[in-house]
């Protein structure tokens, strides 16, 4: 009996465990809704939690899009950062950078700035940047991916 009693506890901590450890995909409330069918993040735990966010664009919370292609850098970037903030992580935490440029940029320092500004002291993570003929619409003219990993927090006894 007693050892029944033990089986259906661990396969019941088991079956919990598979529940908590699912992958949850999300499209935080502060920034703008997806301009099509994809979540803006994809956690994956346990140990170290990775974040995949979506590619994002110059869109503003309000809807409008800068003219552009360094303020619609900067306002992706800024985005990237709320994402992040959402799910309890910060721009330190990415370890991804991928730039998607329709147009090449008159002022990369603009752009500069604020990834050093948003990076803080933190080391700066793998970046690639790729010029694409164009992206989802024609008043995109960049599109920045970002991959974070987030240690999980220790349990609390």
């Amino acid at each position: 009996m007693l050892r029944s009693v033990v089986m259906l506890a661990v396969l019941g901590l088991a079956a919990h465990s598979a529940q908590a450890e699912a992958i949850r995909k999300a499209n935080p409330p502060s920034v703008p809704k997806p301009v099509a069918a994809y979540s803006h993040v994809a956690v994956v735990p346990p140990g170290t939690r990775l974040l995949y966010l979506a590619g994002q664009v110059g869109n503003r919370a309000d809807g409008t899009v800068p003219a552009t292609i360094e303020e619609q850098a900067v306002q992706a970037l800024e985005n990237i950062r709320l994402i992040l903030a959402a799910e309890g992580a910060g721009p330190e935490d990415i370890v991804k950078l991928t730039f998607y440029a329709a147009a090449k940029p008159t002022d990369m320092a603009k752009i500069g700035a604020k990834r050093a500004q948003m990076l803080g002291k933190s080391p700066p993570p793998p970046s690639t940047w790729v010029y694409v003929s164009g992206l989802a619409s024609p008043q995109y003219l960049i599109e920045v991916e970002a991959i974070a990993a987030v240690p999980d927090k220790a349990p609390t006894r």
